[in-house]
């Protein structure tokens, strides 16, 4: 048997298999979306949004979701490799591939690996390489926003669309049902000479 640090450890490679990494992912989604998703494939035991440091408020773009056993999730990355897979209506195709231990914040530390960090000084070689590379990161974060904006708005524009297409659709039904339900259909049947399903089943018109 082990010693606490490894049993630790091994538990946590085994969330690591049984984990996907989604990205790609539209800020509007939230956490009850992805498990409505994903539930078709397997039991969804947790979801994490991972922010995103180089994006106005930290949006999250990407999330680790842990199902419930190692094959689910091996289903899931297959499945969406494939084929285009649309959350909640947005138009941007979600991605997924396994997950590894350096995505997971709260991993434990691995048994018997020691890190050792220290500042650049300015006289050492790297720090002129790792000042343009801040300066880089910098760049990249003002046209992800801008980006980002104009992403959001469309999306935005499109959900409110959805929504007002849904809420039209259930009106109809709902007239239509209130039609059924009053008697208004059999009178218009027998009017203009219509056959229509006893009420054993679905009406439908011949």
């Amino acid at each position: 048997m082990g010693s606490a640090e490894q049993d630790e450890y091994a538990a946590f490679k085994e969330k690591v298999r049984r984990t996907v990494f989604m990205d790609n992912l539209s800020p509007i989604v939230t956490e009850s979306v992805m498990r409505t998703a994903l539930d078709q494939y397997g039991t969804v035991k947790s979801v994490e949004f991972l922010p995103n440091y180089l994006e106005p408020q930290n949006m999250p773009r990407c999330a680790l979701v842990e199902m419930e056993k190692e094959k689910q999730a091996e289903v899931v990355i297959s499945t969406l490799s494939e084929l285009p897979f649309m959350m909640s209506g947005m138009p941007r195709p979600v991605r997924a591939r396994a997950a590894v231990p350096e995505m997971f914040g709260d991993r434990p530390r691995k048994p018997g690996r020691h890190l050792h960090v220290h500042w650049l000084d300015p006289s050492d070689p790297n720090f002129e390489v790792a000042n343009k590379l801040k300066q880089l990161v910098k760049k990249h974060s003002t046209e992800n926003a801008v980006m980002l904006k104009h992403q959001l708005e469309k999306e935005e524009k499109l959900a409110k669309q959805q929504g007002e297409t849904l809420k039209a659709n259930y009106k109809k039904y709902e007239m239509l049902d209130t039609l059924m339900a009053d008697g208004t259909v059999r009178r218009l049947a027998r009017r203009y000479n219509f056959r229509i399903s006893d009420d054993s089943g679905p009406s439908t018109f011949h």
